[in-house]
């Protein structure tokens, strides 16, 4: 497939790390309006207390009403395992459309089952405003963004590019971190290295930014990095590293990796496009399950 990519244009991005999940989160801005979009928001939750709050997300709504900005997408790159998102949260507060990959129904009726949903949890992505299929086309301002399908880490996985910057989710890492897990249910390692080749297969100078960084070695947290750097220097598939190498070295690290320690609730709450599931009386919950993940 043929993307429409416009490098001339370079949106501003401002990055918001949240410190609790490592997770980066993004306000972008169209450069020719005051229209923006927000990718892979956070909501922090006290699990041991079972207690949400909304301190990160704040501070993304607090940046576009300072700089009066539209909010017209909160884009989720995939159905997150290591964060909550805040995407309901923050469009009752800006508006803007919520999206993400159409494969989300597959996560959906995955994890449905895992969590015992009932008939009640609609298993068709409709709690989004708008599923995104490879090359799909949407409208910052009068900046166009696209979506590329890169699945792998899950099925749903998408990077989205605006001009010049790509979110890559968790498709890739910073070069020293490398790339993400391919074991969770619905991931692949062979496909999630043809992701990141679809991904490199995008101009040189164009901007990669996280989704997550680690600080390896003890370096500062970084997030943004470019097609060139990956290409010659990423850890795990830089310097023209094989399908097959690729393939047994990440089955064989992900076979040591635990669990994420938020995974339980944010496949609940993602799966749902950022609401927390309810009991019969209409109360907030999470469940459990045992044995099954």
């Amino acid at each position: 497939m043929t993307y429409p990519v416009d490098m001339s244009i370079k949106p501003a991005v401002s990055a918001h790390f949240d410190d609790a999940t490592n997770t980066i989160s993004y306000v972008v801005r169209d450069p020719s309006s005051t229209h923006c979009a927000i990718i892979d928001s956070v909501m922090d939750i006290d699990y041991a207390a079972g207690r949400i709050t909304y301190d990160h997300a704040d501070k993304l709504i607090e940046e576009i009403e300072s700089q009066g900005l539209t909010l017209d997408w909160i884009i989720e790159t995939h159905v997150h395992a290591d964060h909550l998102s805040a995407a309901p949260y923050i469009q009752s507060k800006l508006g803007g459309k919520i999206g993400v990959g159409e494969k989300i129904m597959v996560v959906q009726e995955t994890f449905g089952k895992v969590f015992n949903e009932g008939t009640d949890f609609q298993r068709d992505g409709s709690q989004f405003d708008a599923l995104f299929k490879d090359g799909d086309t949407y409208m910052v301002g009068n900046m166009q963004g696209f979506a590329m399908f890169t699945p792998g880490h899950t099925p749903a996985c998408m990077v989205h590019v605006m001009g010049n910057a790509a979110f890559a989710g968790d498709t890739l890492f910073m070069p020293d971190g490398g790339s993400a897990r391919a074991d969770f249910p619905g991931g692949d390692a062979g496909e999630l290295y043809d992701s990141i080749q679809k991904v490199l297969s995008l101009p040189d100078d164009m901007r990669l930014f996280m989704c997550h960084d680690y600080g390896p070695n003890g370096r500062a947290i970084e997030w943004e990095t470019t097609v060139a750097e990956q290409k010659s220097d990423n850890i795990h598939v830089g310097g023209g590293k094989t399908r097959e190498d690729f393939i047994k070295f990440r089955t064989e690290r992900d076979a040591q990796l635990a669990m994420p320690r938020l995974i339980i609730p944010s496949l609940q709450v993602n799966m749902r496009a950022g609401e927390l599931p309810t009991d019969q009386d209409g109360n907030p919950v999470l469940k459990i399950p045992v044995n099954t993940l």
